[in-house]
């Protein structure tokens, strides 16, 4: 199961509480205090794991809680720090708190991690509160409560390229072909429901990770259909694959539904637009569809790619133009992560 974005309420170890005690020796009379101190409570952190792509495993426990810190002892001894809890969830999460709704940290590479909520300071024992004047003290402090918060977990996927397209377009179909990835695929609207990812090997070590992402209908920026939980895995998409169906069911223009769909990135984030693009054709085994990606290439007086998932007709040349895009960005920004 597919999951992008969870809530989950978490909260740091307690601080462990002091030790009030006086040591009991013979021939000691007066021992003095020796109660020792609580220890810290654990933290609750988030870290980037690589190899899931998913919140699934995450989003059944909506509750994290670190252990608390020991007591103090006598004879000095302090308590024992309580152990931190690590929530692992996949590059790319973006960690948020949600009451402030501020940021709290953008996991983008394996390792990466955010305290999100701090164990509490454990306690002073009366050993602690010891002076000149008060040399029998029974003081003692019972330790600071663990920092608590509710936070949102939202994954954007991270990929080298994005298929996006109406529903229909053949992203999914295309996927299939390219990588080793088995995506549903069936021929009615909204087959995809959540992203898929593979890789495609272009020969001996180069490859790159490819996105079929959920279609697009227009009011999309506004939250419309899949909305929102689409659009936010195509921010982090380096390269975008734009799947123009020539003959689409409905009767529509293919160059309108083109034209609709850049208009819904531009209004959703107007950075979209200008990342870098290449347009295609695709199903060019039916009859017309030469035809229809002749017309878009006149009409938007740029070179637009024909291919055919069924056929493997103009497969290797999409795969070319990827690679090519993707080494030019490699050299403009060699550690960037698009935000």
């Amino acid at each position: 199961m597919f999951v992008d974005r969870v809530v989950i309420h978490v909260k740091g170890g307690d601080g462990g509480r002091g030790c009030v005690s006086f040591r009991r020796e013979k021939y000691v009379p007066r021992g003095g205090p020796d109660g020792g101190d609580g220890g810290r409570g654990g933290n609750v952190i988030v870290r980037a794991v690589a190899g899931t792509d998913s919140l699934a495993a995450v989003a059944h426990i909506k509750h994290w809680r670190a252990e608390r810190g020991g007591h103090g002892g006598s004879n000095n001894r302090t308590g024992r720090d309580g152990e931190d809890v690590i929530i692992p969830v996949p590059p790319g999460t973006v960690v948020r708190d949600l009451e402030r709704g501020h940021l709290l940290k953008d996991l983008v590479e394996d390792g990466q991690e955010v305290v999100v909520a701090r164990g509490g300071k454990g306690g002073r024992g009366n050993k602690a509160f010891a002076t000149p004047t008060n040399q029998a003290p029974r003081q003692f402090e019972p330790g600071e409560p663990g920092e608590e918060r509710t936070i949102v977990l939202e994954l954007k996927l991270i990929a080298d390229a994005g298929l996006l397209g109406l529903p229909n377009a053949g992203k999914s179909t295309l996927l299939s072909r390219l990588s080793r990835a088995q995506p549903e695929i069936a021929d009615y609207p909204f087959t995809t429901k959540y992203p898929n990812l593979g890789v495609v090997y272009v020969g001996g070590e180069r490859a790159f990770v490819l996105a079929d992402l959920p279609g697009l209908i227009e009011g999309a920026h506004a939250g419309v259909g899949l909305g929102h939980e689409f659009l936010r895995h195509v921010e982090r998409t380096r390269v975008l694959i734009h799947l123009v169906e020539p003959m689409p069911s409905d009767g529509s223009d293919p160059l309108h539904n083109y034209q609709m769909l850049r208009k819904e990135l531009e209004l959703y984030r107007k950075e979209l637009a200008d990342r870098p693009e290449i347009v295609v054709v695709s199903k060019m085994d039916l009859t017309g569809a030469e035809a229809v990606r002749q017309r878009l290439e006149k009409e938007l007086g740029r070179e637009v790619l024909g291919i055919s998932a069924v056929t493997g007709q103009g497969l290797a040349e999409l795969v070319r133009r990827v690679m090519d895009h993707l080494q030019a960005r490699s050299l403009q920004e060699p550690q960037s992560v698009t935000p």
